[in-house]
């Protein structure tokens, strides 16, 4: 009989997974169930080495608890194989569990992978390193790079991430990309560009949120605003008109996109975490590549209506 294995980043959410660790534990022997549980240290690194260790040892389903940045990187170790990901979301925003209708609650994120209903879903990528949730290049990866170095300052989290912004925004927070789709090349100068695994709501309550993540597309939104006092109007008007009605913001919906910036080398977010990545970027979507436990109703794994 097969085993689980269950990686825990113990920097993710309030730092101490002890606790969700132990749960996991009993609630598999309960249910007469193996699972193998890793609480790993040293950030990243210790976070992969754990879940390649896991994969290596053959275990048949691997479960990550932590952030966004966390379930990446154990789903980077699982693209293109059968072993299904359980995710437990124990991060501070946990997008991609939302959007896959996971339960927020330990407990019951722990039921979703024992009941054992799985979806194949797309995965993003871009230089051979994968997105779940998003990508970015621009304002926000300096951003985050910044607020890093406040946070370690001593500031808090949101307040560094407030500083950080306004810090970013004050200095000439425009680029010019060059970006290729079907042979087509199209010359922009923005703040940001920002790429979807499947395409977002940008309207509403729900903005932010994806329908589906079986559609086997990216989305690329790419902001025209050439002043810094019309990004706030902008993302306002984006936020209650749609992304269709602001004529600044073009949205492109393909399976592949090439981005090219003057820079050799470039900051690029990645489910928010900031890597360094050379010029040019080639994105591209890569259809039911990993394989997820999900609630049997999740809405964002239903297939198609041709």
């Amino acid at each position: 009989m097969g085993w689980t294995a269950a990686v825990f980043n113990d920097s993710s959410g309030s730092g101490d997974c002890a606790p969700a660790a132990r749960k996991v534990e009993e609630m598999f022997a309960a249910a007469g169930r193996e699972a193998r549980v890793t609480v790993a240290t040293g950030g990243g690194k210790g976070l992969r080495e754990a879940a390649e260790r896991a994969v290596a040892d053959g275990c048949d389903t691997l479960v990550a608890g932590g952030g966004d940045g966390t379930i990446n990187l154990a789903a980077s170790v699982l693209v293109g194989r059968d072993i299904p990901l359980g995710v437990l979301p124990l991060g501070t925003l946990n997008h991609f569990a939302k959007d896959l209708g996971i339960p927020l609650e330990l407990e019951d994120a722990v039921r979703v992978i024992l009941d054992g209903v799985t979806c194949p879903v797309d995965v993003g990528e871009v230089n051979g390193r994968i997105f779940l949730n998003n990508s970015s290049l621009g304002v926000y990866p300096a951003i985050v790079r910044l607020r890093e170095r406040y946070q370690a300052s001593g500031l808090g989290k949101w307040v560094a991430a407030l500083w950080a912004s306004l810090t970013v925004l004050r200095r000439n927070p425009f680029m010019a990309v060059r970006l290729i789709v079907h042979d087509e090349a199209t010359v922009r100068r923005t703040p940001f560009v920002f790429v979807g695994n499947n395409e977002y709501r940008m309207v509403g309550l729900q903005a932010g949120t994806r329908e589906s993540l079986t559609r086997r597309n990216i989305a690329v939104y790419v902001l025209n605003a050439d002043r810094r006092v019309g990004l706030l109007r902008l993302a306002w008007q984006v936020l209650f008109k749609g992304v269709d009605q602001v004529k600044e913001l073009d949205l492109l919906t393909v399976t592949e996109a090439t981005i090219e910036t003057r820079r050799p080398r470039l900051q690029v977010a990645l489910d928010g975490e900031v890597v360094v990545l050379a010029s040019p970027l080639e994105y591209r979507s890569r259809p039911a590549a990993l394989n997820v436990y999900v609630p049997a109703d999740a809405s964002a794994c239903q297939p198609l209506i041709p």
